[in-house]
This record gives C-alpha cells, structure tokens and sequence, in this order.
C-alpha cells in the first residue's frame, strides 16, 4: 500500500488507539495531522517518531472539539497548512460512568458534542475536500459498544450508536465519489481510558491490578486478551487501501469476540 501524497487527520491522536492509527498511516506514507491533549515536549516526540516514518510529514493542529466552530477550523487548517485532507479518523472519545439517574447532565452534553457531534462537523467539512480531490477515506472509530450495550454507560453508547448510524448515512450520500466511510468497532483495548477502568475495579474490588484486568476482560471479551492499538491501526490502513474500494458503510468489530456472544 502507497499513501504517499495523502494526508490523514487523526482526532485524538497524541494515545492510544489514534495514535496507533497515526503511526500506522505514517509507515504507508501518509503526511500525518495529529490532534489531542499532550503537553509541548511529548507532541514534540510524536511528531519526531512519526516524522522518522514518513520523512517528517507530521504536524500538530489543537481544537477543543466539544465546540463545532473548532472542529469546522481543525479541518480548514489541516488544507490551509498542507493543501488537501483525504483521510479522516474520527476518534476522540471519553468514558463517565454512572446509573442513569444519576448521570450528569453536562457530562451528557460534553460527551455528546465530543464523540457524535464533532465527527459530524469534521465529516461534514471534509467531504467536500474528498469530492473535490476524487478520493477519501472516512474512518469512525466506534466500540463494540455502537452494536450492544452496557449498563451505566448511556452517554457512551448513545455516541457510538449514533456515530455507526451517521457512517451508514454518509457511506451512502459518498458511494459514488471514491469515498469510503467506516466504522471500527473495538472491545476491550489498553488505551488510558480503559486504564482507569481497571485501576476503578482494582481499588473497589480490592483486588491487584492484574486481577482486575482479567475481571474486566471475562465480562466481555472472550479471548481475553485486550485489542492492541497497533493491531486497529493495521484495520485503519487496510479500510484505506484499494483492496478495500468498495468496503463503505460497514463496522468491522476487532473485539475478540464480545458481540458474537
């Protein structure tokens, strides 16, 4: 696979799963746009290990994407600095957990606008630049939790829900424009989101840390084994390569088996 040329935006890039997508494009070639929290001396490294990847292609563009005129800007700066977006990977995401009743009403809003809300915006930017240019990839990283569900997570997976049901619109509304729009749908991964699920379980449960990952994995996921960031970022560049041209609309679990259940 060749993705010289192309340029790919990662949300939530600076970890984890967004950053095992970065580093994953930038080894076929791809100018990389990386964007999250981290502080000046860590995205200075990220940029200099992808930079090494694909001859020093990589910027870092911040927006607070809980807000749609940033999300809107993200977008137009990635083509203001380098001419063209033709990847996007919708991956920003939070946890809160709690029983409906008692689920905070701004935690609701907040995660709503950052997980269902800013990959409409960035969508809806980008898929002009991708007609215009003949060629787009669209890839939504959803959760095992977009096709089932888990008590005490309704912000979560009404986000993720939403967000598999907006890939089925825009796959259709881009079929004919050599735009592919997909949604990954990862189980268990040890990103520091999930972390700190099993560092919750640990101290409540009073149990080792390891102890609590294989609890935590048991509920779900059959292989026990967490997914690898490394291996969702191989997916993210096969959904972009030509094998895959008329892969669009669809959600790829890699989730050891969780939905299969």
């Amino acid at each position: 696979m060749d993705l010289m040329g192309k340029v790919a935006l990662i949300t939530g890039s600076t970890s984890g799963i967004g950053y095992g997508a970065a580093k994953a494009l930038a080894a076929q070639g791809a100018s990389i746009v990386l964007n999250g929290f981290a502080d000046d001396d860590a995205i200075k490294a990220m940029r200099q290990e992808i930079g090494d990847m694909n001859g020093g292609n990589c910027i870092y563009v911040g927006a607070d994407l809980s807000k749609a005129e940033e999300v809107k800007a993200l977008v137009d700066d990635v083509v203001s600095q380098l001419g063209r977006i033709d990847i996007l990977v919708n991956n920003a995401g939070i946890q809160h957990v709690a029983n409906v009743e008692d689920f905070p009403d701004e935690k609701w809003e907040f995660m709503l606008s950052l997980m269902l809300s800013a990959p409409f915006y960035a969508i809806k930017a980008a898929v002009p630049h991708m007609r215009q240019n003949g060629w787009g990839r669209v890839i939504n990283i959803a959760s095992a939790h977009g096709r089932v569900a888990s008590p005490q997570k309704a912000a979560y997976v009404a986000c993720k829900h939403g967000l598999v049901g907006l890939n089925k619109v825009v796959a259709l509304e881009t079929a004919e424009d050599d735009i592919t729009v997909n949604a990954i749908c990862p189980g268990w991964v040890l990103t520091p989101l999930v972390a700190k699920q099993v560092d919750a379980i640990a101290e409540n449960d009073g149990i080792p840390w390891d102890e609590a990952k294989m609890k935590l994995l048991s509920e779900k996921q059959p292989s026990k084994e967490f997914v690898t960031p490394e291996q969702i970022g191989a997916m993210v560049c096969y959904l972009c390569s030509d094998a895959a041209a008329q892969v669009t609309g669809t959600e790829l679990s890699i989730d050891g088996g969780w939905v299969a259940r």
